[in-house]
């Protein structure tokens, strides 16, 4: 549902990787735009076994026309099986031979009479002209077996159809984020962030965003190594009421702290980014992901403020979802930024610029009620209605 908003850039699902003599390797991404996994698994050891064992997984797994020509097979041949077992009973009992005996089966006098007494018994169909008798125990039997596999058929498929129809991925494409991440100044410090937004109206619990640095190094033997690192979120526990700005610190502690501008479009890594919340409407734990190149972190942007408040609600322009603006930002690294900047000489040094802020203007429902006195100042990003 993410991808019908407009997009700042678009950008392709390839980056470097780097490699043990130091040189990248454009390859493919570890963790696609959409959240899924680029991986191609070979020479399981028993597959199908794995399959098989938990078939309730691979049922949700597979498509919606694959699986309801997996349930449309179930019931035909049980109809096809317990019809043949019908007729051979009927054989058996001399039915089709001889009109003058007591049948086992009211009118089923050939297979496909067997086959349709088969479906009428497991759809509890009852036409009224076929029927049981009280001369034959094999088919009083054979009846109640099939009745009882009927019942354990119609639950597992209205049970795997519930399951696929209130699937996980499908409420993770409501909750969708930015086609970039930005790196600005918040507070005097370089901050890297990105934006999370939820695209329906009912609200969501226990939301918890994560971030995750991934690299990889490919050997000279063809071996590929992925290191992970854990980015420290400010205000990470998020009630996702509105779109949300998640905030990463570029501090002493974090990966990109020795990084500029140059030194980030050099690097070869993937910015892997998740929120895990639970829907209020279901009670289901879900996990929304995707990630992000050195390319799609746009240096010296912010987000343009999507609220506007009337007198009775707030109101979220998602047009402005992906939307960035440009801040000044100095192109150095955070500790460089912070040396500088904590430096006596340095201190005052017009190329460290404040930190830029964000003005949103409030809207009214009466256009004369529209507040006219938003500075104009260098460092602001306005957003007109």
């Amino acid at each position: 549902m993410a991808t019908q908003y407009s997009t700042v850039q678009r950008f392709d699902d390839t980056l470097s990787v780097r490699t043990e003599d130091g040189w990248p390797s454009a390859k493919r991404r570890y963790v696609r735009r959409d959240g899924s996994c680029n991986m191609l698994l070979r020479h399981i050891p028993e597959e199908w076994v794995h399959y098989v064992t938990d078939i309730f997984t691979t049922l949700i797994e597979i498509r919606w026309r694959v699986m309801l020509l997996i349930f449309a097979l179930s019931y035909i041949l049980s109809w096809l099986g317990f019809g043949i077992l019908f007729w051979i009973i009927a054989l058996a009992h001399n039915d089709l031979r001889d009109p003058t005996n007591e049948p086992c089966m009211y009118e089923v006098r050939s297979f496909t009479a067997a086959f349709l007494f088969s479906l009428e018994t497991q759809t509890t169909i009852g036409y009224g002209s076929r029927g049981m008798s009280e001369s034959c125990m094999e088919a009083i039997v054979l009846v109640t077996i099939q009745d009882v596999l009927s019942a354990f058929i119609d639950t597992f498929v209205i049970g795997i159809a519930v399951a696929k129809m209130a699937s996980a991925r499908k409420r993770a494409q409501t909750v969708g984020f930015t086609s970039c991440a930005v790196i600005n100044l918040r507070d005097g410090h370089l901050c890297l962030s990105w934006r999370v937004g939820d695209f329906r109206h009912n609200h969501m619990v226990e939301g918890t965003a994560q971030a995750q640095i991934v690299r990889h190094t490919v050997h000279t033997t063809g071996k590929v190594d992925i290191a992970y690192k854990d980015l420290r979120i400010q205000e990470r526990d998020i009630l996702l009421a509105v779109p949300t700005v998640i905030i990463h610190k570029i501090g002493p502690d974090s990966p990109l702290f020795r990084m500029s501008l140059l030194d980030l479009r050099r690097e070869a890594f993937e910015l892997v980014v998740t929120f895990t919340y639970t829907d209020d409407s279901t009670g289901i734990l879900h996990q929304t992901r995707t990630s992000y190149t050195p390319n799609e972190i746009l240096w010296g942007h912010v987000f343009q403020e999507m609220f506007r408040t009337t007198r009775r609600h707030y109101r979220v322009d998602y047009a402005l979802f992906n939307q960035t603006g440009k801040v000044h930002v100095p192109e150095i690294s955070a500790e460089d930024y912070h040396r500088a900047k904590c430096s006596p000489r340095l201190k005052h040094s017009p190329r460290l610029p404040k930190a830029p802020t964000i003005t949103v203007e409030h809207a009214s429902e009466n256009e004369n009620d529209i507040e006219k006195d938003i500075k104009n100042d260098s460092n602001t990003l306005k957003v007109e209605e």
